[in-house]
This record gives structure tokens, sequence and C-alpha cells, in this order.
């Protein structure tokens, strides 16, 4: 930015947070490559940037973080939508589950 200086165009775009070189929207594409590149990297399946807040969701729920926070930090307006699709039940949770009505009906 401090190189280019009046030919940046970031303010023009309204002070975007993650720019191209002059300060301009990033490529789709490019960002597309960067990020399936990164995830093969780390030996991770290919999956679309949107999968990354369903996991964010999932691992939430899973930490026991309250609906309403997930709600905020994934900026939606309804906890319906938190907890309609961006939160799995894992095997796990729901064994639990059975577990404790049968621990409380037979306790």
């Amino acid at each position: 930015r401090l190189l280019l200086g009046s030919d940046w165009e970031g303010e023009r775009w309204g002070g975007l947070i993650f720019t191209n070189e002059v300060g301009g929207p990033l490529n789709r594409s490019t960002v597309l490559r960067h990020f399936h590149r990164l995830l093969s990297r780390a030996g991770l399946p290919k999956m679309r940037v949107h999968d990354l807040r369903h996991g964010a969701a999932s691992l939430m729920a899973a930490l026991g973080v309250s609906a309403r926070v997930a709600m905020e930090v994934l900026g939606h307006s309804q906890i319906s939508t938190t907890m309609n699709h961006y939160t799995h039940v894992a095997p796990e949770w729901q064994r639990d589950a059975a577990d404790m009505v049968a621990k409380g009906l037979w306790a």
C-alpha cells in the first residue's frame, strides 16, 4: 500500500480487509486455488470454503459453546439457522443422550 501511494485502489472499494496487490477485491479463482493448495499441504480433503462455517459451528457445539454465542459468531439473525443448518449431532452425542436418559429412568 505504501509503495503504490496514490495508485492504491483500496479506498474506492470501501476499505476491504483482504485485497489484491493494488487494493481491489480478490479474484474468486485465485482465492480458491490458494485455499485448495493449503488444504492439500495440510493433508485435508478438498472442500468448499463455506464448509469451514459448518465445521466451526459443529466444533463450537462440541466444545459446549452456547447456541446464542455461536449464532453471533456466525452472524445469523435467528438461532434456528444456527441450530438447524450448521450443527450436526455426532454419533457419540446420541449415545451420551441415550445413556443419560437410561440413567435418569433407572437411577
